[in-house]
């Protein structure tokens, strides 16, 4: 059942739950905003009448297709390639490609509901998606990865366009990837489109500061959920987990920031090093060599490996989690809490289980979800967007400024929508009310679409 919700919003969940069956990671993200909108119901009719909660939860398109490719020893391989359109109200389509097994329709679906709101809250003109595919790029070569990416596209091609839908990258879809896809796009097309993929190579139409955008965006927010208590990051002790690109630029930012970074994690586990993360060789290890955080400890002999440890574990301030969804649970939550952590901020998608919030909302942790506190990927992704359609190319510091903007709107916005409605310091409800009522009223303004 939803936490905090009232009986109307009870029954259309249960509804919702219905209708989509056997999809827990969409059921879990649509609770968690159906369980800030009852005073937005009370004091906004309309969007009951309209029903615009119900417009918002049925994705307006879901596309699953094959992708066949072969390995290189010739075999014939078959994945699975998903889609899903969820809102269009506010603009183009937008939302990242996510390959990995972990991948299935309720993932996707979830991806792109979450993905609606965050767009809303960057304040730009984005409607949201989501896609991917169940195939697994680790160990794979660069043909391999080739001959995938340009199966997938073949079909995902028809669907896309700079004013349709705008994929960018996610989980293991990387530049490489980006590039692969694009090339394909551009071949089944025979139009150079540069606006109609982001996160792409500073040679051809990328933007500076996309790859770090993510990260240096949470930290950004981080920063002003510290300033509005009249406290700073420096000096922090923080844990991040993951080690991949949203994790690694986190760290680089909250260094620069002066807090302390004391561990990082892979699925394997986690490296704890007290004196502080050295942050280039987690970059050579993982972006060089594409190896295990456990090397780590190889090289640095002050660190410690943990192999299946919980990085929630160690004593912080600030705590960090960029991996993936649910991995932060109620029992994890309590040790952060016994161990004086005062803030977390979402990196990942949907990484905190709802028993975790709830149990920093009872000992008055600041929480910050993902939908508000990640959302500098997808900002950059736009200001990415607006290069390629002036032909331009801005540099990195313009950019950072401008990314920094978009995380202090959004954390503005966020803070007094939650003081607005009755639950002042919830960024939570913040986050929900602010991106649903946005995406609302664009909804009812386009009229039964």
């Amino acid at each position: 059942m939803l936490m905090y919700a009232n009986e109307e919003l009870q029954a259309l969940y249960q509804e919702i739950v219905q209708r989509n069956p056997a999809e827990p990671e969409f059921h879990q993200a649509v609770a968690e905003v159906l369980g800030s909108l009852g005073p937005v119901l009370s004091k906004h009719p309309e969007f009951r009448d309209d029903r615009a909660i119900e417009r918002l939860c049925e994705p307006e398109r879901q596309i699953i297709f094959r992708v066949p490719w072969q390995d290189d020893a010739g075999r014939v391989q078959i994945n699975r390639g998903f889609r899903v359109q969820n809102n269009s109200a506010l603009g183009p389509y937008k939302g990242g490609l996510r390959f990995h097994p972990s991948v299935t329709l309720s993932v996707i679906k979830f991806l792109g509901f979450e993905q609606t709101f965050k767009n809303a809250l960057t304040g730009m003109p984005l409607g949201g998606a989501k896609g991917g595919s169940d195939f697994d790029p680790k160990g794979r070569s660069d043909g391999e990865m080739m001959r995938f990416c340009q199966s997938f596209m073949t079909e995902l091609y028809r669907h896309l366009g700079e004013y349709t839908d705008v994929p960018a990258g996610d989980i293991g879809v990387g530049q490489r990837e980006i590039g692969y896809l694009f090339g394909q796009y551009k071949r089944m097309t025979n139009r150079y489109e540069s606006g109609v993929l982001t996160g792409k190579g500073l040679d051809w139409g990328g933007a500076l500061v996309r790859r770090e955008a993510t990260g240096y965006g949470l930290v950004y927010f981080v920063q002003q959920m510290l300033e509005i208590r009249k406290e700073h990051l420096e000096g922090r002790t923080c844990v991040v987990s993951g080690s991949g690109n949203v994790a690694i630029y986190t760290i680089e930012k909250v260094q620069q920031l002066g807090g302390r970074v004391v561990a990082c994690s892979d699925s394997g586990g986690v490296v704890h090093d007290p004196d502080g993360i050295d942050l280039a060789l987690v970059k050579q290890i993982k972006e060089v060599e594409r190896g295990r955080i456990e090397q780590y400890v190889v090289r640095r002999k002050r660190g410690r490996f943990l192999p299946g440890a919980s990085i929630w574990e160690i004593p912080c301030d600030v705590a960090l989690p960029c991996a993936t969804q649910n991995e932060l649970n109620g029992k994890d939550a309590l040790a952060l809490v016994k161990n004086g952590c005062r803030i977390v901020a979402e990196g990942a998608n949907m990484p905190t289980t709802p028993d975790a919030v709830r149990v920093f909302h009872e000992h008055g942790v600041a929480f910050a979800p993902g939908k508000a506190a990640n959302a500098g990927g997808v900002a950059t992704s736009a200001l990415e967007m607006q290069q390629n359609a002036s032909r331009d190319a801005w540099t990195f510091e313009f950019t950072d400024r401008r990314l920094g903007d978009i995380m202090r709107g959004i954390h503005q916005r966020c803070y007094e929508t939650a003081e607005e409605y009755g639950t002042p310091g919830n960024y939570v409800n913040g986050a929900n009310i602010a991106g649903f009522i946005k995406v609302a009223r664009a909804m009812l303004a386009l009229g039964v679409i």
